[in-house]
C-alpha cells in the first residue's frame, strides 16, 4: 500500500483540529486532572483520559454517547467489583464477564460504547493488582471516568467550538 493510499485515512478531510480546538481540550484535561486531584482519588490521570475522549465531539454529538459511556462504567463498575471479589486477577473468568456484559448489553439494546466502557472498567478492576480492596478501586473508576466525562461535558457547553472546514479556526467563508 502506498504512502498516497495511507494518507487518505489520516489526513482530516472535514472538520480537522485547530488551534481553539487544542486550547479548550488542553484545558479540559487539565481542569479534569486538577479536580481529580483535589477531591484525591487515586489514579486521577483517568479523568483526563475519559475528558480527552470526550472532547473530541462536538456537545451535541458528546452528549448521548457520554452518557452510554457513563452507564457503560457504571455496569461495569458493579460487574467487576462483583466479579473481582469471587475471581481476582483471573483472567478466564475475566474472559467469561466480558462475553457476559456483552450479552446483557445486547439484551439491554444499549450502544457498543456503553458495553466497551463496561469492559474496560473490568479489565481494570479484575486485571490490574491493587493494595485496595475490589470495590473501593471500583469505586474509585467509576468516579474518576465520570468526572473525565462531566468536565468534558461543562468545557463543551460552556465553551462551544465553531465548526470549521479550516484549521486554526478560520471561517470558511471570507468576511
Amino acid at each position: 500500500m502506498g504512502i498516497e493510499r495511507i494518507s487518505k485515512f489520516i489526513v482530516a478531510k472535514e472538520n480537522p483540529p485547530s488551534l481553539l480546538h487544542a486550547i479548550r481540550t488542553a484545558v479540559a484535561a487539565v481542569v479534569s486532572y486538577l479536580i481529580a486531584r483535589l477531591v484525591r482519588l487515586p489514579e486521577a490521570y483517568w479523568a483526563p483520559i475519559s475528558t480527552l475522549i470526550v472532547m473530541q465531539s462536538t456537545l451535541g454529538a458528546a452528549l448521548p454517547i457520554s452518557i452510554q459511556r457513563f452507564a457503560g462504567t457504571a455496569i461495569g463498575a458493579v460487574v467487576g467489583g462483583a466479579a473481582a471479589t469471587y475471581f481476582h486477577r483471573n483472567v478466564w473468568a475475566f474472559g467469561l464477564v466480558v462475553f457476559l456484559l456483552g450479552i446483557v448489553c445486547a439484551a439491554l439494546r444499549v450502544e457498543r460504547s456503553a458495553y466497551r466502557y463496561a469492559g474496560i472498567t473490568v479489565a481494570i478492576i479484575m486485571l490490574i493488582p491493587r493494595s485496595g480492596g475490589v470495590w473501593q478501586t471500583a469505586i474509585h473508576r467509576f468516579c474518576e471516568v465520570s468526572l473525565g466525562i462531566a468536565i468534558g461535558l461543562v468545557v463543551s457547553a460552556l465553551w462551544p467550538e465553531r465548526p470549521s472546514g479550516k484549521p486554526d479556526g478560520q471561517s470558511k467563508t471570507a468576511p
